[in-house]
C-alpha cells in the first residue's frame, strides 16, 4: 500500500493550492482527482473578473495556470474516485512511532497518509421540476459557459437569483436572442455590481416571484411552464434552453459520519481547515464558510497545509 505524508482529495483551486504549498514544503503529497482533469468548477467559468492581478481571465485558462504551477513544482496526481475514509481511531495511534496513518479508500485500491485534505468541492443543485431529468443535455443545462454557444440567437431562460444566475444571464444575453431570468423572490441575492450590469442588458426579461413548474418539449426543450407565486397564474414561455443556477451541493457524502458536517452537508472546519478528526482538513467549496470564491478556495488550501505541518510537530 502506498504511503504519503499528505493526500489531497480534489484538484480544484483549493486542491491545487494545497498541492503547491505541499510541494514547496517538501512534503510527499498525492493529489487524487476523479474528473481526469484539474481545475474544478473554475473550468466552466467564462470570465473571472475578481481574482487579484488577473482581471477578466478565462476560467479555463486560470485553472490550467494553477495546474501548471503545481506540475512545475513536482506535484503528484492520480486519477481515482474516493469512496470513503478509514481514520486513525485515537490520538495515541496518530502519535505512534511511525507517525500514524489515515487510509483513503478508492475503487480498487487504498492509499495511506499522515494527513488528508478534503477539497472535493460541490456540484450544481437540481431544480426538481418535471422534465428536468428527461431533457438534460437536450436543452436543460447547468453551465451557461459550457453550453451557451448551442443556443446562439435563440430564446433561453435562466433560473436563480444569486451571482451565478446573473452571471449566466449576462453571458447568455451576448449571444442569445432573449433571456428570461426567473427567480422565486422579488429581489436578487447577487452582488450589486452584477445587478447593475444586468440592468444594462436590454434583451433580459425579469420574471420575478415565479417558479418553474414544468419543462416541456418533444425531443428537446420547447417551453417552460412558470407559476406566479403571488396570484398562482400559470404561463408558458417558449424557450430552446433553460440554464439552472439554484445553488450548489457539497460533495461530502462519501465521508459519511466520520467527518462532522452541518445541516447542509458542508464539512465543519474553521479558517485553519481543521475538522473534528485530527490531521483531516477541509478546503474550498466543501467547507462551511461565508464566501465561496476562487480566492477563498486557494487560501483554504494554503491554510490546510500549514495546519498539517503544525500538527505534525
Amino acid at each position: 500500500m502506498e504511503k504519503y505524508d499528505l493526500i489531497i482529495i480534489g484538484s480544484g483551486p483549493a486542491g491545487l493550492s494545497a498541492a503547491i504549498y505541499a510541494s514547496r514544503a517538501g512534503l510527499n503529497a498525492l493529489v487524487l482527482e476523479k474528473a481526469g482533469v484539474s481545475g474544478g468548477q473554475v473550468l466552466t467559468t467564462y470570465e473571472v473578473d475578481n481574482y487579484p492581478a488577473l482581471p477578466g481571465i478565462n476560467g479555463f485558462d486560470l485553472g490550467m495556470k494553477m495546474k501548471e504551477h503545481a506540475d512545475k513544482l513536482g506535484a503528484k496526481f492520480r486519477d481515482a474516485s474516493v469512496i470513503g475514509l478509514n481514520v486513525a481511531e485515537d490520538a495515541a495511534e496518530l502519535h505512534s512511532e511511525d507517525g500514524g496513518y489515515h487510509t483513503v479508500l478508492c475503487d480498487g485500491t487504498e492509499y495511506q497518509a499522515k494527513g488528508i485534505i478534503i477539497a472535493t468541492g460541490a456540484h450544481h443543485a437540481l431544480l426538481g421540476a418535471p422534465g428536468e431529468a428527461e431533457f438534460q443535455g437536450m436543452g436543460v443545462s447547468y453551465c451557461a459557459t459550457c453550453d451557451g454557444a448551442f443556443f446562439r440567437k435563440k430564446d433561453v431562460a435562466v433560473v436563480g437569483g444569486g451571482d451565478v444566475a446573473l452571471e449566466d444571464a449576462i453571458f447568455l444575453s451576448r449571444i442569445c436572442n432573449k433571456v428570461y431570468l426567473i427567480h422565486r423572490r422579488d429581489e436578487f441575492r447577487a452582488n450589486k455590481a452584477l445587478q447593475d450590469s444586468l440592468k444594462q442588458c436590454e434583451n433580459i426579461e425579469l420574471v420575478l416571484s415565479a417558479t418553474v413548474e414544468e419543462i416541456k418539449g418533444q425531443n428537446a426543450v420547447e417551453e417552460i411552464l412558470v407559476k406566479n407565486k403571488k396570484d398562482g397564474e400559470m404561463k408558458s414561455i417558449p424557450v430552446s434552453g433553460i440554464f439552472i443556477a439554484v445553488g450548489i451541493v457539497p460533495d461530502s457524502d462519501v465521508f459519511g459520519d466520520v467527518i462532522a458536517k452541518n445541516e447542509k452537508g458542508y464539512i465543519i472546519a474553521g479558517e485553519d481547515g481543521r475538522t473534528n478528526v485530527k490531521r483531516v482538513y477541509a478546503a474550498g467549496d466543501v467547507r462551511s464558510k461565508q464566501l465561496r470564491q476562487i480566492v477563498t478556495a486557494v487560501a483554504d488550501g494554503a491554510n490546510a497545509v500549514t495546519s498539517f505541518q503544525e500538527d505534525l510537530l
